[in-house]
């Protein structure tokens, strides 16, 4: 089981976000964003913050931090850690199975992360056949694209999908994020995609709007 921090409502839970972090950070990282939120009370919703485990990371000469999956360069031109991705979905999956066993149906679940945790969630959401509240990627990608119409299980009528991305983000490109869009939507899904006037990161105007989103799909 991955480390992780848990922030719970005053109440028992009923429903919960499992919110993976990027590249070299850790599940601290959104802690004060989720804190000023207060949507853990509003909501009574568990918020499930885990911790990447270590990994030499080939993008940064092999240096070890914690990471969901091996990234080789930020154009994938030489190609995706497949192995590293799929263990990382299983993982996401080992949380969404802990929080059933917890009480929550799937539908009260959201998958949420940021960057390469983004990619992550969705990589699992779309594989995830029973219903789930949602899923939310911020400045992140689809990884694995081409394999996703043989390996989607998720209900295009029943997944809300988000993707929000700034449109000088100089990590993972504007373009990028524009095709996975692209991908998942050829594949009958439909994606709220939001650009934003910011790097890779997130800014002022956009927090309103994503609290609103996460609370909707929670309500």
């Amino acid at each position: 089981m991955l480390e992780m921090l848990e922030i719970e409502p005053r109440q028992a839970a009923s429903c919960a976000v499992i919110w993976l972090h990027g590249l070299g950070a850790d599940g601290n990282d959104f802690v004060p964003l989720i804190r000023q939120w207060c949507l853990a009370d509003d909501l009574g919703a568990r918020f499930v913050l885990p911790h990447a485990p270590r990994r030499p990371v080939t993008l940064n000469n092999g240096m070890v931090m914690r990471a969901w999956y091996d990234i080789y360069d930020l154009g994938f031109s030489q190609g995706e850690d497949r192995q590293g991705i799929e263990q990382a979905q299983q993982q996401l999956l080992s949380l969404i199975l802990r929080e059933r066993e917890r009480g929550l149906s799937s539908n009260r679940i959201l998958l949420a992360g940021f960057s390469q945790g983004g990619a992550v969630a969705l990589h699992t959401a779309l594989r995830f056949a029973e219903p789930l509240a949602g899923v939310l990627a911020l400045s992140a990608y689809l990884p694995l694209a081409d394999l996703l119409s043989g390996e989607k299980r998720a209900d295009p009528s029943l997944l809300k999908i988000r993707m929000d991305h700034g449109e000088q983000d100089p990590v993972v490109s504007f373009t990028v994020a524009e095709r996975s869009r692209e991908r998942i939507e050829e594949q009958g899904y439909h994606v709220e995609f939001n650009a934003w006037a910011m790097q890779h990161s997130l800014c002022v105007p956009q927090m309103e709007s994503l609290r609103h989103w996460i609370a909707g799909q929670l309500v």
